[in-house]
């Protein structure tokens, strides 16, 4: 993730990159050649592509935790699913107890 700013790329080869956040701000590229790459045209805000290539761009879904709170609620989720299942597991373990093992198989 980073974001270049008012920078110059002259006669570049940019190969076999993924990058999330990564943005061009005010860059001025010049025969660059841009190979097995996720830099989308949006990427490059304000930019000046003179002489540039793509060859075989990537697309597709890319998962971003931007928010600070993702993990937080991964977390919070998986604790919910697993606090409403414990009455279950508590009256089964209780019937269990009571009325036997094997009938309780059956």
């Amino acid at each position: 993730s980073v974001t270049f700013e008012d920078s110059l790329f002259k006669n570049c080869v940019f190969e076999d990159i993924t990058s999330l956040n990564t943005y061009f701000r005010n860059c001025t590229f010049v025969n660059t050649t841009f190979y097995n790459t996720d830099l989308e045209q949006y990427k490059f805000v304000d930019s000046e592509l003179i002489n540039c290539t793509f060859f075989h761009i990537r697309t597709g879904c890319q998962i971003s935790f931007d928010d600070d709170y993702s993990a937080y609620w991964i977390y919070f989720v998986n604790f919910l699913g697993t606090l409403a299942v414990l009455p279950g597991n508590i009256v089964s373990a209780l019937l269990m107890d009571r009325i036997g093992r094997l009938t309780m198989l059956g």
